[in-house]
This record gives C-alpha cells, structure tokens and sequence, in this order.
C-alpha cells in the first residue's frame, strides 16, 4: 500500500546505503489534487550534508573500480526492481505530484528504460589512441569518472529527471547526492529502495530532502561535490552557475518557451493533435511544453477551430480516482497562479479565449490544483503567454504569412531548448530543421527527446546533454597519456 510506503519513509533521508530519520524541521508534503497531507520530509542539516558527501566520496572510491560489466549488471537489475514495481511507485508520484496514475506507470517504466540504456552504455566507455607528429611517442585518451555528483531535480517528472542523472553517474562510475524537489521528495525515496534492494554498495546513492535554496545551495558550495546537474529554471540555474564557490563541472537543463510553427503544407489534424498533446500533458508543466503556436494564415481559423474542441474534450480528474484522465492536478499553487497571470494578461491585451478559461466545476476537484486546458488566439510577441514561460495548460495562437516572419517569431525568444513543426513540403521542413535556433527540432511528430539521442538547450535553456552518449560523457574527465615507448624513434 502507497499509505504503509510513506510512513515507511516518511521524515527519512537516505545516507550511506540506508534509511535513517532525518534531524531537521518537517516539512509537509501535500497531494496537490485534494489538499491533503500525505507525509513530511526532513530538512537536511548541515551535519547530515556533511556525512552524505563524506559517504558519497568513500562510495565513489570503490564504485570507480568496479568493472564496467558489474556496473552494467547492477543497472539492469535496478531497471528490473523498477519496472517490477512500477504500479506502487506510480501510486507513490501521483499522490504528491497530481498527473493521472497512468502517465504516472508510464514515467517509471521509462526511468527503468533509463536503468537498461546506461547498463547498456557503461561497457562502451571507449578511450582513443591519438597519432603523434614525433615517432616513438603514443597518446591515450581515456575517460574517467568525474567523482561525486550533485544532482538537484525538479517536481515535474520526479522518477524520469532523477534517473537521467542517477543512471548515467552509476554507468561512469560516478557517485550521486540527489536532492530531488520538495514538493515530490517520496518518489526519489522511492527510487532508493530499489537502489538499496539491488545491492548497489553503500554511499554511492543518497537521498538529501529539503528546500533547494538551503539544501540544494549546500551540495553547489561544497567542495566534495565534484559536478552539478541541475533541471530547472533559468534564473535558479543562472544563480547556480553564479554562485558556485570553486570550479565544479555543471550540467544544466533549464527553462523552455518552445514554438510549434504549422505550415500552409500541413496535415492539420496531425497538427492539432500534436498541439493539444505536448501543450496540455502533465498540465503544461513540462520544459517541452509547446508554448506558443504559429499556424500559416490559410489554415488559422480551422486550427483554431479544431484545437478549442481537442482542448475542450480532455479530461480532467483526480489521477488516482481516474488512473486515465488526459490531465490531473497540477502541482502547486504557483504554476497555477502564472498562468491565470499569463491568461489575464493576454486577455487583457486583445487576445481571444477560445478553449478553457478557468477551473472545472466544482465537487471534489475545487479542493486541488486543476485548471481547465486554455487556448488564446490572436496572440502578439508582447504577451506573456508567447515571450514567456508559462508552465502551466495554457497555449497561445497566432497567424503568419511568411516562413521568414514565422522563424523570426519562433526564434525571438532567450530560450532555445525545443521546437515543433508541422509540414508536408520537403523545402518548409529543411528551412525550419535549419533556421530554428533549438538543441531539439520535431518534425511532424512532438516527442522531442529520446533515450539514445542527446538532449540539450541552446542559450538561457542551459549547457550541457542528457541522454544518449553525450549524456554519459557528462560524467567523465578526458586524460591525455602521452608515452615514449622509443621504438621508431
């Protein structure tokens, strides 16, 4: 049972290959959907950051020489406990996260793919030979773990963007501190008891709980961390990169405002429900998330048309009442507050509500966080909705009547993570793969990111990849070894 599960963990920070109570102030975890407590974490304390990164260092030592094959063994493992146990731990998410308890399953079934793709991976950690310009000389190029990693994770996919991180550290031989959200620590606490279960050895793993200004700031200022990943906004990646107080190396996945741009060629219905998918999963609160929509003026009005009803026709329920619902609460009050914000101001400045507009009706559901999907139209640059994050199931429409003037709209923006295009010409599509200034483009379809491709952003979206092999070199120092053997020389 989800109940017996939290109480198990409940106030516990995972430290050292174990679960021990935490000895700081409790702080509730709520289920976003009923306002309901559901549990408490502890705030870690300095002393307890203290022996997790004095742990964190003693596993790296002995995790970094274990062969690569054991390393991809307990990963394959790990991915097995996962998956074997994927519908209590998708009960544990959606209770302090709100999506329905089927995007919930799906979410730890893809950390478990995670778990098997880096198991995968850590028996490929190839080096280089390098050719010398003098005879008698031969450079190596090896590759070796960084040491121990900080990775601060977000509340919005809480299983999925703790295992991008986790996955790739264990495959480098890396050790980790993860600090996950405050809002969604259980899920990450979750994710320990596997990692304890599959016999991963002590230390290599931790779970620290808390606020991420206290906690999170504690694992950038300490100089026993050797390397940063960090998914979040912006301005709190910025600081980061700020404020670290010696060189550590950052992996930053950061902040989206990502256009779809629907072309005069293309297949509308395949447009539309693109659109209304990747703008309204998980509530909008995804860094994917389409923001913004550019559709070619001759197809305007019958998109507009044809978006209003696919938004109007999506669910909305409480996810472990209704496992299926197409959306559930969303997680918090603020993103709920930017984007009534974001709607007010686009109203406000001409724009048209076409789908949406407002909380659902009542009965249990006026006790969470829902907000019906939105849809505005005739949307211009100087609205929030399209010059800013929303974060939230809100989307904004407006026409175009060039290629040019739609890539100057979708590029006109400090973010450069994802980008979406719907068209059938072969010359529309190779202009916008081009022209449009994002570390992903999607065309025709709206999964930008895969397990075995790198992911990244461009600008103020952050630096660095996930995913696929770039991903795991993240996680490594290059060594240069040039030796004078003398033969030929």
């Amino acid at each position: 049972m989800t109940e017996a599960m939290l109480s198990q963990i409940s106030g516990k920070l995972f430290i050292n290959g174990e679960f021990i109570e935490g000895a700081g102030e409790r702080i509730d975890v709520v289920n976003p959907a009923r306002g309901t407590v559901i549990g408490q974490i502890a705030a870690t304390s300095p002393d307890e950051i203290e022996t997790a990164v004095k742990s964190a260092r003693a596993g790296f030592r002995v995790w970094s020489r274990v062969p690569a094959k054991l390393r991809a063994n307990s990963l394959h493992k790990l991915g097995d406990l996962i998956a074997a146990d994927a519908p209590r731990m998708a009960r544990i998410m959606t209770s302090e996260q709100g999506k329905p308890l089927n995007e919930a399953k799906g979410e730890i079934l893809k950390l478990a793919e995670a778990c098997h793709f880096y198991g995968e991976e850590a028996v490929r950690i190839l080096g280089e030979i390098v050719p010398n310009d003098q005879n008698g000389f031969q450079s190596q190029v090896v590759r070796e773990p960084i040491g121990v990693v900080g990775a601060i994770t977000p509340w919005n996919y809480p299983a999925e963007l703790v295992g991008w991180k986790l996955c790739a550290s264990l495959a480098a031989g890396c050790a980790i501190i993860v600090k996950p959200a405050e809002l969604t620590p259980f899920t990450a606490l979750a994710i320990a008891e596997k990692v304890k279960d599959a016999g991963i050895p002590a230390g290599v793993v931790n779970v620290v709980t808390g606020k991420g200004s206290i906690v999170g700031q504690a694992l950038v200022d300490h100089p026993g961390v050797d390397k940063i990943a960090f998914t979040g906004s912006s301005a709190v990646g910025l600081h980061i990169q700020r404020s670290c107080p010696s060189v550590k190396r950052l992996s930053l996945e950061l902040g989206g405002n990502c256009p779809l741009v629907v072309t005069a060629s293309a297949n509308i219905g395949a447009a539309v429900k693109g659109a209304a998918r990747r703008s309204f999963r998980n509530m909008g609160q995804i860094c994917i998330a389409i923001n913004r929509i550019y559709v070619a003026r001759p197809l305007y009005e019958e998109f507009l048309e044809k978006l209003a009803k696919a938004a109007n026709a999506l669910t909305i329920g409480d996810g472990l009442d209704n496992p299926a619902a197409d959306v559930g609460s969303m997680a918090s009050a603020d993103p709920l507050r930017k984007t009534r914000e974001h709607l007010a101001d686009a109203l406000e400045k001409g724009a048209r509500l076409v789908a949406g507009g407002d909380a659902p009706d009542g009965g249990a559901l006026s006790k969470g966080f829902f907000f019906r999907p939105t849809v505005v139209a005739d949307c211009t640059q100087d609205m929030k909705v399209m010059s800013e994050e929303t974060f939230g199931p809100l989307v904004g429409v407006a026409p175009f009547d060039t290629l040019e003037e739609a890539v100057e709209r979708a590029n006109d923006t400090p973010y450069g993570l994802a980008s979406y295009v719907y068209a059938r010409d072969l010359q529309e599509i190779y202009t916008l793969s081009a022209e449009l200034d994002y570390g992903n483009v999607a065309i025709n379809n709206v999964d930008a990111g895969i397990m075995n491709a790198p992911y990244g952003g461009r600008k103020q979206s952050g630096i660095g990849y996930e995913h696929g092999r770039e991903g795991l070199l993240e996680y490594f120092n290059f060594k240069h070894v040039r030796l004078f053997h003398g033969v030929g020389a």
